[in-house]
């Protein structure tokens, strides 16, 4: 079976055929380092990793590629409303950013390229638009024309697109159309000290232009998969691909793969709302960010992913159970492995070819990771079924839910505070406090358990 993709540019699955064999660029729009991901940010860079580590485990060799957007509206604000400079604001967060990858066991990009380190990259896309009399300047900025653009909207199904030529005007813009979008934006007081003197004028870049600007420069046009969340497929892609094919007169991506929004009760997550959570909000909450991890891969990349504490609450039940039972198996069979006609038949280095095609198939289906997680539920729960440990070893390069690893215990600040707490009383030999407080952290779903060495934590 060969790997099929859902193709936003065409609206329907098509064969996944890399330009260059078995080597796939991929493209992923990544964090602007204002503030913290919340989680449904993390969703899409969840969906990221998945379609990387799919494209391995298939065989691919993989180029990924993760722009840091360092310089824009929110970014200076913010830098200015702190005191630092841009770099030292967008740093902080970026590093924050990279920290979150971590704990949900995210492979990291191969390059992470800043936007305010590829300006020259962008000014050169700038002049040819200029050049071919596809962008014009006006007294804030450089525009890019979306009437002269062929085939404008096509990823957004904007194809009858009709353009009022007519001059825009106001404190925001100065452009000819309304749905002309800024390349270049000239230096204004806000800015401050950010800016770049350029043959083109002295200001900064537009959004949209940085991310043809990386594209092009580390993977060449045109390259294989383009990724971001659906909120991005207009305006920020339609623009990417009107921008980049303009310039190069060629096509910009053959596949644009969309994740689907983290929604909650009252709609789709976002900071305007007031409606987030950060990771670290979660792991305060008790839970470990593979807990999370889990929960995306429930649902499908490209549906809606609807977030409670309940449902996160069901999927860490879930993984721990998933985690025992594998312990078991292990257990089992390391038991077994000491005999000696296991080391004959040396079973734990076989692979269950049966449940890996199950497997490889579900992921070929369009990354239909839910149906894979299935595939190792049958797994596991098959008592006939050998080499299960080299099997749930494969599985996991994809699902990175560490399933063979010792666990780690995250032990939440207020688990934390009521340990020391007990540790108080019982110094003090006041023991009646000392368990109350050991039923409290118990409700939290820890265990304590005291020892020579010290209190050893650990997860009920």
């Amino acid at each position: 079976m060969v790997l099929k993709l859902f193709n936003t540019l065409g609206r329907k699955e098509e064969i996944f055929k890399p330009i260059h064999g078995k080597n796939v660029g991929i493209y992923n729009c990544g964090p602007t380092v204002y503030n913290y991901a919340h989680i449904g940010n993390l969703r899409t860079n969840i969906t990221y990793d998945l379609m990387k580590r799919s494209l391995l485990f298939l065989g691919f060799n993989v180029k990924q590629v993760m722009n840091i957007t360092d310089v824009d509206d929110k970014t200076i604000r913010g830098s200015k409303k702190e005191g630092i400079s841009l770099k030292v604001f967008t740093k902080k967060y970026e590093e924050i950013f990279l920290e979150d990858l971590k704990k949900l066991n995210i492979l990291l990009p191969d390059v992470m390229p800043r936007a305010t380190e590829h300006i020259p990259e962008m000014v050169k896309i700038i002049k040819v638009l200029l050049d071919k009399n596809i962008a014009y300047k006006t007294d804030d900025g450089i525009y890019f024309s979306v009437e002269k653009s062929k085939g404008y909207g096509k990823l957004a199904n904007l194809e009858n697109i009709k353009t009022k030529k007519s001059r825009i005007k106001n404190d925001e813009y100065d452009k000819e159309s309304v749905q002309d979008f800024a390349l270049w934006k000239f230096h204004s007081e806000e800015d401050g000290d950010v800016f770049w003197d350029t043959e083109i004028g002295k200001g900064r870049p537009g959004w949209h232009i940085e991310c043809s600007a990386m594209s092009e420069k580390y993977l060449g046009i045109p390259f294989d998969i383009h990724m971001g969340a659906i909120d991005l497929i207009f305006p920020h892609h339609t623009n990417e691909i009107a921008q980049s094919e303009a310039y190069t007169g060629k096509k910009f991506v053959n596949y644009w793969v969309h994740a689907g929004f983290l929604t909650m009760k009252e709609g789709k997550m976002s900071k305007s709302l007031g409606n987030v959570y950060t990771l670290n909000e979660l792991i305060k909450r008790g839970f470990e960010p593979l807990d999370y991890r889990y929960l995306t891969l429930t649902t499908h990349y490209r549906n809606s992913l609807l977030f409670d504490l309940d449902n996160l609450q069901n999927a860490r039940n879930s993984l721990q159970r998933l985690k025992n039972i594998i312990s078991e198996i292990k257990y089992k069979e390391d038991k077994i492995l000491k005999s000696s006609i296991a080391k004959q038949s040396s079973d734990d280095k076989k692979e269950n070819k049966k449940y890996l095609e199950e497997f490889e198939n579900a992921i070929n289906n369009d990354l239909n990771i839910p149906e894979a997680l299935q595939v190792l539920w049958k797994l596991v729960r098959d008592e006939k079924a050998g080499g299960k440990i080299q099997t749930i070893k494969k599985m996991d390069e994809v699902f990175g839910l560490k399933l063979l690893e010792k666990e780690e215990i995250s032990v939440p600040h207020e688990v934390k505070k009521l340990i020391d707490e007990r540790e108080k009383a019982r110094k003090e030999k006041n023991f009646k406090l000392s368990d109350e407080l050991r039923d409290k952290i118990n409700k939290l779903g820890f265990s304590v358990a005291d020892s020579k060495d010290g209190v050893k934590v650990s997860k009920l």
